[in-house]
């Protein structure tokens, strides 16, 4: 989760913090971590997806968001930003806040160097209780690399990856192929190491 936990708070406290805070931070558990800023990579690369996607589920009875939406999981207690969240039908807030969802249908991650780890391994596991999500994708801003997991009908998950421009994947519930090519597009990958 990046950052040091701070002290331990409520989830009330958290929201209400939240309200007031420039700075974005996830909760877990009592747990409140700062998210730290992203690279132009990383931005390019959620913009190159939003602009694609968005134009796309006009109509399809699905709406994107992106990261200033955060997202609750009712069942574990995580409140976080993905980069990117589909939401398909009607969108279930938590009590009167409208400002949290609690039932994205696809959620997107831009990985970067310090995030890769959490999102690939905690972060989804924490996601994979959410009784919504269908589908779980991940971007790198590292290199050519997309892992999208989609939820079978008997609760596990498939990976499928992704590694050239001339590849594409189908995100499922909206029924749209996404170009690799198109993701990257004005994307210098970071350099590892």
């Amino acid at each position: 989760m990046g950052a040091a936990p701070l002290l331990k708070h409520s989830i009330a406290a958290y929201l209400e913090s939240e309200e007031k805070s420039d700075v974005k931070h996830e909760f877990y558990k009592g747990e409140i971590f700062a998210m730290a800023g992203a690279s132009i990579q990383h931005n390019q690369i959620a913009s190159n997806a939003h602009v694609a996607i968005g134009s796309f589920i006009n109509d399809k009875g699905c709406t994107i968001f992106q990261s200033d939406l955060k997202i609750h999981v009712e069942l574990n207690s995580l409140f976080t930003y993905p980069d990117l969240s589909i939401v398909c039908g009607t969108i279930a807030t938590l009590e009167n806040h409208k400002d949290i969802v609690t039932n994205p249908s696809v959620l997107i991650e831009v990985l970067s160097d310090t995030t890769q780890d959490y999102d690939r391994g905690g972060k989804f596991k924490l996601y994979r209780d959410i009784p919504s999500l269908k589908e779980y994708i991940l971007i790198s801003s590292l290199e050519l690399l997309v892992e999208k997991y989609t939820k079978q009908e008997d609760g596990t998950w498939i990976l499928h990856e992704y590694k050239t421009l001339n590849d594409f994947f189908t995100i499922d519930v909206i029924a749209m192929q996404v170009d690799l090519k198109g993701l990257y597009k004005n994307v210098a990958l970071e350099a590892t190491n």
